[in-house]
């Protein structure tokens, strides 16, 4: 289908009306959180999967401390019934027994609404855990098992006649254990939306969409109209780790995708001492800001930790771009605190930079502070310049260790001047539009 027609099947939206923010994106400074590993859930259970002790409830402890750090709210890695990391789901409407299940996302919410803080939900809606009922039903359908009249998760599922003459199933980047559901179906349209809007109903304020980039656009171009046309304030953005970003937007109709590149030029840029990278990608940040706003970020639950691929004093810098570049920021638990941690390709790989946190920000590491105030004082200055949610930049001074670039206001009214440093050791300044120094490294 082209992008016409996928345009025809969404809500009549103007042009310069698709991806209005909403006064509470505007300000949007998330703290991302792995609930899972935060929580110290048991990630590869040997036996029945079972509460511990340490669920969502945990986090309620931590969000005074995520507001002054100067989060508007949570962006939480997937907390439905799983199999085991979270993104094998087992059933998209209840939380994960883990985490203390439903009950504890009710109190979570309303000590987070108590707070002031939004929440935002990772919406794993490409694939499904093997375990999946629906799986084993759509197995059950192809091997004349099952009457298709008797299947409730007919449709959510595809299977195909494999070489021996049985059936076999789509899955997800080569991992047996993750199913693909069928996006071609109505069934699936028609699921998904009802379990995005059913968890809007019951306290979240929007989306991540995982993998979406796997998912056709015109998927979310059928289910998301049905979602903003009950929760027209929500915000959805997908995981798009490359490609055409403003087409996959504009065709998919979601507000917002994942900032990867710049993600990458921010980190390869300060590690190669090679700031004309970067400067390359905020010029292609620029472009993509004339169509949306990007969710942007230097550290998630997929890669190796800022500090442990720059070190400490590099990321100081990598903080400053972030927090003066356009975008919708979201800081990594752990990044605030100077937390290392390396990504692996291998089983287990992901759990160094996927941790428990302690039980109450009393118990942090003293050694964390300086970075915490780093970030705090960063997202004050962001506060005080709520423009700079899509200001665009320009460079003044470029050379491969030394950056000036300026963010100016869309209405081009005001403006900050940051200066890059990593000639001797890493040192930046940001100048408020009249000279002054609003902060310095």
């Amino acid at each position: 289908m082209d992008a016409a027609s996928i345009r025809r099947c969404t809500v009549a939206v103007s042009a310069d009306s698709a991806h209005e923010l909403h006064e509470w994106v505007k300000y949007g400074m998330f703290w991302h959180v792995y609930p899972l590993g935060f929580c110290g859930a048991d990630i590869r259970p040997a036996g029945p999967r079972e509460f511990h002790g340490r669920g969502l409830d945990a986090l309620i402890p931590w969000l005074e401390y995520a507001r002054d750090l100067g989060a508007s709210g949570l962006l939480l890695g997937p907390i439905f019934e799983s199999a085991t990391h979270g993104y094998d789901t087992l059933d998209h409407m209840h939380i994960d027994v883990r985490l203390g299940g439903d009950a504890a996302f009710d109190r979570l919410i309303t000590a987070c609404r108590d707070m002031g803080l939004q929440v935002i939900l990772d919406g794993v809606f490409n694939h499904v855990s093997r375990n999946h009922p629906a799986v084993q039903a759509s197995l059950d359908e192809a091997a004349g098992r099952l009457d298709p009249a008797d299947n409730p998760w007919h449709g959510l599922v595809r299977t195909h006649v494999g070489d021996n003459g049985e059936p076999t199933l789509d899955v997800f980047e080569g991992h047996d254990d993750l199913v693909a559901l069928d996006h071609s179906s109505d069934k699936t349209v028609d699921y998904v939306a009802r379990v995005m809007n059913y968890w809007l109903d019951r306290g979240a304020a929007g989306w991540r969409l995982d993998a979406a980039y796997a998912v056709p656009s015109v998927f979310w171009a059928r289910v998301l109209p049905q979602v903003k046309a009950t929760h027209p304030d929500s915000w959805v953005f997908g995981e798009v780790i490359h490609g055409d970003y403003p087409r996959i937007v504009e065709e998919s109709t979601m507000d917002s995708v994942t900032q990867y590149e710049l993600w990458k030029s921010i980190q390869h840029a300060l590690e190669t001492e090679n700031f004309f990278e970067l400067d390359w990608n905020l010029k292609r940040h620029n472009a993509f800001l004339d169509s949306f706003v990007p969710q942007t970020f230097i550290g998630n639950h997929d890669v190796t930790r800022i500090v442990s691929q720059i070190g400490s004093a590099k990321a100081a810098l990598a903080v400053a771009v972030l927090l003066t570049v356009g975008g919708v920021p979201s800081i990594y638990y752990g990044d605030e605190q100077g937390y290392v941690g390396v990504k692996q390709e291998r089983f287990g790989g992901d759990d160094d930079i996927r941790p428990k946190f302690p039980d109450s920000p009393s118990n942090l590491s003293t050694l964390g502070e300086p970075i915490y105030r780093l970030h705090q004082a960063l997202i004050a200055l962001r506060r005080r310049n709520p423009w700079l949610i899509d200001a665009r930049t320009e460079a003044l001074e470029l050379e491969n260790k030394h950056f000036v670039y300026r963010s100016v206001s869309a209405d081009a009214q005001h403006s900050l001047t940051v200066d890059l440093n990593i000639e001797q050791s890493p040192t930046f300044t940001i100048h408020n539009a009249d000279g002054s120094v609003a902060y310095q490294y």
